[in-house]
């Protein structure tokens, strides 16, 4: 696998934007006033590109431009001019275990338009084939296992990158099945992960944790069992195996694990490291660039024509604009509209809809 490492995000990327306009219509701002911001408009081949799609295109850039929110009113004005879709999953196919409403309509329909598309989901439990169980379970039995990119896979894959394999050494795993099975499949010897649920410390004078040498890896995702055991032997690792890295799936804050409330995610676990070693994680998930330059690369699709879908700010539509695609944010999720329209929120999408269903 030929993928570049993880890079910081550059805080340049991120526009000094004022709040979103809930207006469906252009605001008169021409291009040519903003510099820069022609993106959308340089990558569409002129051979296959109608002049409607141009005129939306230019309305999308002039809205973003000003600082402003555009809502999808018309499907053609994104469709037209995107060949790939890459949507989340958790928040916008599904909530927990129920898909979301009209889902199935929506992909039959962009793959019948001859449009890829492709799911990328922060969510370590699972392993690609796993979450292909789950795509199928719910009835979406079109989808494909090279179509899925888990951070579980984006793990094993910058492992693999980084030929950790040849340094002979293992990983220490905080999280579930879903990395376990990913580095099974690279050859990563590993220990931790579900083998240390339920491992409780007795502490007592004199007492110390002994810990494995040879980790020259912590991989910390999402973990449903995590306990301090897990928490003192991965800093141990981290702080006192020379070398040793801190590699964290996704940051994500809250996830659904039901649909009925947000949960604890990611976050939280990497936040635990963290603060124990002081040491910030390499991340292999959104919004590092890792999982789309894989993506760009194996299939050889144009960065100006695929849009992000998804239903976070900080990690969907902030993955989308620092590398390059149109960014489309669902509310079917955990981002409100009045997140979306705050003064604070500084991230804007290209557009917005209520969910994707708006896409029919």
């Amino acid at each position: 696998i030929n993928l570049r490492p993880p890079r910081m995000v550059d805080g340049s990327l991120l526009r000094a934007l004022i709040s979103c306009s809930l207006v469906g219509a252009t605001v008169g701002y021409s291009l040519g006033s903003m510099p820069g911001m022609a993106r959308g408009t340089t990558t569409i081949g002129a051979a296959a590109t109608s002049l409607a799609s141009l005129q939306a295109n230019s309305a999308a850039v002039s809205f973003k431009g000003a600082g402003l929110c555009k809502k999808l009113e018309v499907p053609s004005e994104l469709l037209e001019q995107v060949d790939v879709f890459i949507f989340d999953c958790d928040g916008v196919i599904w909530k927990g275990d129920s898909l979301i409403e009209r889902v199935p309509a929506v992909l039959e329909m962009l793959r019948k338009a001859g449009k890829k598309v492709f799911f990328v989901t922060n969510n370590s439990t699972k392993s690609r084939k796993g979450y292909l169980g789950k795509f199928k379970s719910l009835g979406l039995e079109d989808t494909q296992a090279e179509e899925i990119f888990s951070s579980s896979f984006a793990a094993a894959a910058y492992l693999e990158q980084t030929k950790f394999k040849e340094t002979g050494k293992k990983v220490y795993i905080i999280g579930e099945v879903g990395i376990e099975e990913e580095l099974d499949l690279i050859g990563v010897p590993w220990i931790g992960g579900g083998s240390d649920a339920g491992k409780k410390i007795e502490l007592k004078s004199g007492y110390a944790l002994p810990h494995d040498e040879n980790v020259g890896a912590v991989v910390v995702g999402f973990d449903r069992e995590i306990n301090y055991h897990k928490i003192q032997y991965a800093q141990l690792c981290i702080n006192e195996n020379p070398g040793c890295e801190f590699i964290a799936t996704n940051l994500d804050a809250v996830t659904h694990l039901t649909d009925a409330q947000e949960w604890a995610g990611n976050g939280a676990m990497a936040g635990a490291i963290k603060g124990c070693t002081g040491r910030e994680p390499t991340l292999v998930g959104k919004p590092s660039p890792l999982m789309i330059d894989y993506m760009v690369d194996k299939f050889g699709i144009e960065r100006g024509r695929i849009c992000m879908v998804g239903d976070r700010l900080d990690t969907d539509i902030l993955f989308g604009q620092n590398n390059g695609l149109l960014s489309c944010l669902t509310l079917s999720g955990v981002t409100t509209m009045e997140k979306l329209t705050s003064a604070e929120n500084k991230i804007k999408p290209d557009f917005y809809v209520d969910s994707i269903a708006d896409f029919l």
